[in-house]
């Protein structure tokens, strides 16, 4: 990892990795499948993949903040470099394996997909310690809606706290967030308005979700311990 006020990471990645997911044919995504209930079925049928004892989310995500899939989306191969934020994270989309050129025949057959609005979604896994996604299954159809200059329609996946952690965290936040408002209220700022931690309050917030633990996939390194 890089060092000073915005740091930097750096990774490598091997050629081995392969989709937990079997091939969606055309046929399919012209189907009305319910994508997120298709796609968990197949991850607990397969080997290799980031499940384990949890309770877990799959979820449709058509939206990403400005700049995910463009400055920070990893293009480069195998090496690469995350630039986190002063506070920490980073917020991109890794691919796991070589990305394809737009004019490959497969990229070009999920093109008109994409036009169409037919294209099957990408499988994102979120992952904590790098404040991202990276792509479990779908990279060709990542790279073809990008060309079409269209954001990739997902699937993401993250794991989520059990029910006692989740509202243990949220009291701590809520009462965290009540005395800081208290104190506040007596603390004036420069224009006599109460003032606001931004940052206290969003490491608060990203605390009530909990962390979702990486471990080794084929294909992938061990994450920082």
């Amino acid at each position: 990892m890089g060092e000073g006020c915005c740091p930097e990471l750096y990774l490598h990645r091997l050629d081995d990795y392969r989709s937990p997911l079997p091939p969606v044919r055309s046929t399919a995504m012209r189907s009305d499948i319910n994508w997120p209930h298709q796609y968990a079925r197949r991850l607990e049928e397969s080997d290799g993949t980031p499940l384990r004892d949890g309770r877990w989310e799959l979820a449709r995500r058509d939206r990403f903040e400005p700049g995910v899939w463009t400055e920070d989306f990893v293009r480069e191969w195998p090496t690469g470099r995350l630039g986190l934020y002063c506070g920490g994270g980073w917020h991109g989309v890794l691919p796991l394996r070589r990305l394809s050129a737009p004019a490959a025949a497969r990229v070009k057959a999920y093109r008109k997909h994409a036009r169409e609005g037919t294209l099957a979604p990408v499988l994102l896994w979120w992952v904590t310690f790098l404040d991202g996604w990276v792509i479990l299954d779908g990279h060709d159809r990542a790279v073809a809606a990008l060309a079409e200059e269209r954001v990739p329609e997902c699937v993401q996946l993250s794991q989520v706290p059990d029910e006692g952690q989740w509202r243990r965290a949220a009291e701590e936040v809520t009462e965290a967030h009540e005395h800081r408002m208290r104190g506040l209220a007596v603390r004036p700022d420069t224009q006599g308005r109460p003032g606001v931690d931004v940052h206290d309050r969003l490491t608060a917030v990203r605390a009530a979700f909990g962390t979702c633990p990486a471990e080794p996939m084929p294909g992938t390194t061990s994450p920082p311990g």
